[in-house]
């Protein structure tokens, strides 16, 4: 029979253990940036509206709905979509947040994390978009930010406050490689031509030409998240072939399916800086297709005409004209 002081030491020991398993069992507490992968990917029904604060969703049940904001909704829906077939990846930890490829289209996505200062119970996180054709970056010197304010409530942590930022920068690589492939000078098969003074003619194209092909291509952006953002907001109709539709910044009132206000007045009425833009292809109920198309208004303001659709690649027509952009049209790099 064991001592009274060596069956205490024993009995201590094994209480000690079977404390110490007992912590190591206990799963390590969820981050904000786990939370934020499980908002946006989870399938479980409720997952979305558990990480949002618990005036959002007091304010949305009485609104009756549970998409969220208009941002988050479409930012969640373009996850899904770009991720459906094609090979998606989540990191809980490192610089990449998510990365999805398509091998047939030989194109590439990722979301990287810039910023992830962690500040007792809340956590703002910085995400930067980055989109590849062929191994080469399409952002031609355009950055797209998503800062994602997380705090915890009761142990949860919830998103708080979003907020985005778009940018080029002038100093760029890719930028400064689109401006000087459209001032080469003009040549023939025996070299530059000279004229008087020495100097190579330039092409003829006006001084605003490259600007304002380089907010084609932004706007063109700018209207396929839109319509994103619109199909996940009003899915019983689909995508939307209005321009007007997606518009309504500054009218007062909520977002309908007829005032989104989802993009400025003047890319709303279909011309911004010397360019044309008009959206088509909106069959069927709710709409699973759309086409955009945005051309010159005349020569001197652009010499390309681009297009899009639902997929977000973009193409161009060196023609400038919209009939041979889809089907002709070269990717835009």
């Amino acid at each position: 029979m064991l001592a009274k002081p060596l069956r205490g030491a024993l009995i201590f020991s094994l209480t000690g253990l079977f404390a110490a398993s007992a912590a190591a069992a206990q799963p390590a507490p969820q981050t904000a940036r786990q939370a934020l992968l499980e908002m946006l990917f989870s399938k479980t029904p409720g997952t979305f509206e558990k990480h949002l604060p618990q005036v959002t969703r007091a304010a949305l049940h009485k609104a009756g709905t549970t998409s969220g904001t208009p941002l988050l909704a479409g930012f969640s829906a373009l996850t899904s979509q770009l991720s459906h077939g094609q090979q998606l990846q989540t990191f809980e930890a490192g610089p990449t947040l998510l990365s999805f490829e398509d091998p047939q289209a030989r194109s590439k996505f990722e979301v990287t994390v810039e910023r992830d200062d962690l500040r007792g119970e809340e956590d703002e996180i910085e995400l930067s978009f980055r989109s590849f054709k062929d191994g080469a970056t399409q952002t031609a010197g355009a950055k797209f930010r998503l800062t994602l304010a997380m705090k915890q409530e009761a142990g949860t942590w919830c998103l708080n406050e979003v907020s985005a930022a778009v940018g080029v920068s002038l100093t760029d690589p890719e930028f400064l490689k689109g401006v000087a492939a459209k001032l080469t000078p003009a040549t023939t098969g025996v070299g530059v031509q000279p004229i008087a003074g020495g100097l190579p003619p330039m092409t003829a194209m006006s001084g605003m030409t490259v600007p304002n092909e380089a907010s084609a291509v932004g706007a063109l952006r700018t209207l396929n998240a839109a319509e994103v953002t619109y199909v996940a907001s009003f899915p019983g109709r689909g995508f939307t072939c209005e321009l007007s539709d997606l518009g309504g910044m500054g009218a007062g009132g909520e977002p309908t399916e007829h005032q989104a206000m989802l993009i400025d007045p003047r890319l709303a009425s279909g011309k911004k800086n010397g360019y044309i833009f008009a959206l088509s292809g909106c069959d069927g109920t709710p709409a699973s297709r759309y086409s955009v198309i945005a051309m010159p208004a005349d020569p001197a303001s652009g010499t390309r005409a681009f297009c899009s659709d639902e997929s977000a690649v973009i193409r161009f027509s060196a023609a400038g004209k919209a009939a041979s952009c889809g089907s002709l049209g070269q990717p835009l790099r």
